[in-house]
């Protein structure tokens, strides 16, 4: 017993560390700020390291402090769980992080059918806009793109390919062209060639390659074509935009699954000319040792079970190495 720290110190370090300040932390806790410096300088001095650096408002962690509050959070969310449990309280808050588009376009609104099936669990979602190491001080869960770190089991949920998208009213302008070039009759093909999309302009979108029009040019060589030089090409930085842009008629974009299903969308249409993968490969993630905990199993079988009603699951890989089912 004699190397366990002041045990009140634990969830005053873990709630100063989240909330980068001590008195966001104090007014979570219920405290005064001055109680809150008082059990942190006892578990530093306990430990006889600096966990955290004062930078003016704010609050860093140490390289000590990181790894401290890594090795801490899953024992304190189990103390959590147990004594709710315990309590007959089973209620779990679990914090999710996602890429934004995902998160907004595929994951929110299916939250209502999580709260329907899982009333005991509470999402707390962060959107993410790059890809940061797993860590459980960013969340419990993650929706990323790294399909290894170490600590940490991975499912594979959706290998991700593109496809050429654009409004009802503007679909009817390209097959009115096409028409008029004698290359379609009436009733418009199952499949247009890519290079009858040569002409119209191209609403391309950054975040999907990382570079200004490479999406384009990668969708184009998939099908044994190029982007001519006369092209037309409208640049934007996130595909969100580039979609705004389609709905109001001014091109053709490129989107994935996850952020348009036909069936949903009464504005945006596929246009049927073709697909590219791009090897991007979305995994639900959480940390190995945590992977049994039942608020996590829980959300990971229900995301995994949505990826597969809305079609992404089917899409992936077979050959995935998913590591929750070991």
């Amino acid at each position: 017993m004699d190397n366990l720290p002041p045990l009140k110190t634990l969830p005053v370090f873990e709630a100063v560390a989240r909330a980068r300040s001590f008195s966001r932390a104090a007014a979570q806790l219920h405290v005064t700020q001055s109680a809150v410096s008082h059990r942190i300088r006892q578990l530093e001095d306990f430990l006889g390291e600096t966990l955290l650096l004062r930078r003016g408002r704010t609050v860093e962690l140490t390289a000590e402090g990181r790894r401290y509050l890594e090795e801490i959070s899953s024992g304190l969310d189990q103390i959590r769980q147990a004594t709710g449990a315990l309590q007959g309280r089973a209620s779990t808050a679990i914090r999710l992080a996602a890429p934004s588009s995902f998160a907004v376009r595929w994951l929110i609104p299916r939250l209502p059918d999580l709260q329907r099936q899982h009333p005991e669990i509470e999402v707390m979602l962060e959107m993410l806009d790059e890809a940061p190491d797993l860590s459980d001080r960013l969340a419990d869960a993650f929706i990323t793109l790294q399909p290894r770190q170490r600590g940490f089991s991975t499912d594979l949920l959706y290998e991700e390919r593109i496809f050429p998208i654009c409004s009802r009213q503007y679909r009817e302008t390209v097959h009115q062209q096409l028409r008029q070039r004698g290359l379609i009759g009436e009733e418009p093909p199952d499949r247009l060639q890519p290079d009858w999309l040569h002409g119209h302009p191209l609403l391309s979108s950054s975040s999907i390659t990382g570079r200004a029009g490479e999406d384009w040019t990668d969708w184009f060589a998939a099908q044994g074509s190029s982007v001519p030089a006369s092209s037309r090409m409208q640049h934007f930085s996130h595909m969100l935009m580039a979609h705004a842009a389609a709905r109001h008629h001014q091109g053709i974009a490129l989107t994935n699954d996850y952020m348009m299903q036909p069936d949903d969308d009464p504005d945006l249409v596929p246009l049927h000319a073709g697909m590219h993968r791009t090897g991007d490969r979305f995994f639900f993630a959480c940390k190995t040792s945590r992977r049994r905990e039942p608020g996590l199993r829980a959300l990971w079988h229900w995301i995994v079970g949505q990826a597969v009603r809305s079609g992404l699951r089917a899409r992936a890989d077979r050959t995935r190495q998913d590591t929750f089912a070991r």
